[in-house]
């Protein structure tokens, strides 16, 4: 096994691998799932590992959806068992002999007495002659009461297996429904056996009418109120190519919107929790107000992180909501909320423009923002504390967590180190600062300078396009020894600058560190609750501009918002602006805060 959750190493060739929901093993069949990704390169082999998890957990979301069988389904399939085995009793009797068939006989064995002038004195002619008039009377009495009794006798034998809970005359039937409509419940569970029981009595009432109409009576309604049209919505069945997630992924393939990997990423497991609700054979073309609307009420009763919670293991989100009420766990925000929706709606947009829809569902359907806690900037006394933490200064082991909060005599200089320090001195994201190759720093008329941007492969990418820019590296950086720290990369022979900071399973970069570092903060007691994170550096540094005298207009480029011009992207700046923009970073500082500790001796 090698350092990533989701990879294996095997006689050097690099596979996906992905547990198993305990609940799905036995449908899948297998505790493990595996797949090569024919590759010895370890990053070659992160960058195609992502799509192949994603799609395992797709299916996984299709799964569930297909083992949930809901009262509607159960209403449904009780109606559709009632009605079609009326039809099927009208089909049979529309094919014995009518009276119209008997008179049309008759008449033909008339013309042929007369035509082959049959001696009509002699019985075995006559015989003859009626032959066919006598088969058709003797297959319409027989019939009749060979099927009465056929049918009397199935329904004494269903009301006996319905008072002892045997349902071996109706399982053929319920198998039929449940492939019908790509459902996958267990035999012998609670769910198959109420609807066995529900499509017996269904049959119960069947058998009742077709005794009725033995008599001439079609007037006849079902007695058993469990056996009426459905009221509720029956489970659709999209034609091939047109469920919601077939759909989805020409959507995803086509990626409208430019968005990253893992923004899409996130869009398909929002947009499959709205399948575990309408169900993966629901046609994409019948979304409508009314399910999105449902599937909304439910988001607000949805727990947080229900999918990595034991509790809720293996549980659809209606399952989730309901169990959540016994137990009472938080849930997920209005913020959360309108997250899922804004997934949704941006893949009903393209439905409508692709002749899917003809309107937005989801259109005004979002919650009015919550006034959720903004990130925070550190103080100059936390981040003295911070910088004079073990992750700084030494700690016991750089292996574990729980080591780098204690003092020791190892030093951590990659990325964990570097990016914070990055990111106080320029206002970076984290993510852009920890995917930079070492060709993205580099000396341009005498200046460093950073290139953020999305070339050079292994996956990286940025926010958006004006995202892509070229930041000065401030004098602080170069004090502390970020140049000699680019030199060693250099010389040994990393085409990354953190060589050591990688994706998670869903392609984003630095999110590990992210989580261990707001930890972090917590354990030093800077953190308690929300609002100090990663991110804190990146506001600090745009607040320490306000007060150096620069507006928000001048200086947001640098942050990557707004126009960022063909410079940006490209990587060339003239010297003028390059020297400007280089004014502009090394005025970021912070009162009160010392690295001096920091910097190389």
């Amino acid at each position: 096994m090698c350092g990533h959750t989701y990879l294996s190493l095997r006689k050097s060739t690099y596979y996906a691998r992905l547990d198993v929901p305990t609940d799905l093993v036995e449908v899948v069949g297998t505790t493990t799932l595996k797949k090569s990704l024919k590759t010895k390169d370890k990053a070659t082999a992160k960058r195609l590992l992502w799509p192949v998890i994603e799609q395992w957990r797709r299916e996984f979301d299709e799964l569930r959806a297909r083992r949930v069988l809901t009262d509607d389904d159960k209403a449904a399939a009780v109606w559709q068992h009632y009605t079609e085995s009326l039809e099927r009793d009208e089909d049979r009797r529309g094919n014995l002999p009518t009276d119209a068939d008997i008179a049309a006989a008759t008449t033909h064995a008339v013309d042929r007495v007369q035509c082959e002038n049959i001696d009509t004195a002699d019985p075995l002619a006559m015989l003859d002659a009626a032959l066919d008039i006598q088969v058709l009377q003797d297959q319409l009495k027989g019939a009749e009461s060979i099927d009465a009794k056929a049918r009397r006798a199935k329904l004494s034998e269903l009301r006996k297996h319905l008072s002892t809970g045997n349902t071996a005359l109706i399982d053929h039937e319920v198998d039929e429904f449940l492939v019908r409509n790509k459902l996958i419940i267990e035999p012998g569970s609670p769910d198959r056996d109420a609807l066995a029981r529900q499509m017996m009595r269904a049959e119960v009432e069947a058998l009742r009418r077709t005794l009725e109409r033995d008599e001439g009576n079609y007037a006849g309604q079902p007695l058993d109120p469990i056996v009426k049209p459905a009221s509720g919505v029956r489970r659709a069945v999209a034609e091939p190519g047109q469920s919601v997630l077939e759909v989805f992924d020409l959507y995803a393939a086509e990626n409208p919107n430019q968005v990253k990997p893992d923004t899409l990423a996130q869009a398909r497991r929002d947009i499959g929790l709205f399948v575990q609700n309408v169900g993966s054979t629901f046609p994409v073309a019948e979304i409508d107000k009314k399910a999105v609307r449902e599937w909304k009420a439910l988001l607000l009763k949805f727990p947080v992180k229900a999918a990595e919670t034991k509790a809720f293991r293996g549980m659809s989100i209606e399952q989730a909501v309901k169990h959540n009420e016994q137990i009472g766990k938080p849930t997920i925000t209005a913020r959360t909320v309108n997250r899922h929706l804004s997934s949704l709606g941006a893949f009903c947009r393209w439905l409508v423009s692709h002749g899917y829809l003809d309107q937005n569902p989801v259109d005004g359907m979002a919650l009015n923002k919550e006034k959720h806690s903004k990130t925070l900037t550190f103080t100059a006394e936390q981040m003295n504390t911070l910088f004079k933490s073990p992750l700084f200064t030494g700690c016991q082991s750089d292996e574990q967590p729980r080591f780098i909060k204690k003092p020791g005599n190892v030093l951590i200089r990659d990325h964990r180190y570097w990016v914070p320090l990055i990111m106080l001195f320029s206002g970076a994201r984290p993510g852009e600062i920890g995917q930079l190759t070492v060709s993205d720093v580099r000396q341009e008329h005498g200046h460093w300078i950073m290139h953020i941007t999305d070339d050079g492969g292994d996956g990286k990418s940025v926010k958006n396009e004006n995202s892509k820019r070229i930041l000065p590296v401030h004098d602080q950086l170069i004090a502390l020894g970020f140049i000699d720290y680019h030199a060693r990369m250099v010389k040994a022979g990393h085409d990354r600058l953190f060589p050591k900071a990688e994706r998670n399973a869903r392609g984003q970069m630095m999110a590990d560190f992210s989580r261990m570092f707001s930890r972090y903060l917590t354990s030093l007691g800077i953190k308690d609750g929300r609002g100090y994170s990663q991110y804190s550096f990146r506001h600090g540094a745009a607040d320490a501009l306000r007060r150096a005298g620069y507006l928000d207009h001048e200086f947001k480029f640098l942050m990557g918002h707004g126009d960022t011009s063909m410079t940006g992207r490209y990587g060339m700046m003239p010297q003028g602006m390059l020297e400007k923009r280089a004014e502009l970073i090394n005025a970021i500082s912070y009162p009160g805060l010392s690295l001096d500790h920091l910097k190389p001796r």
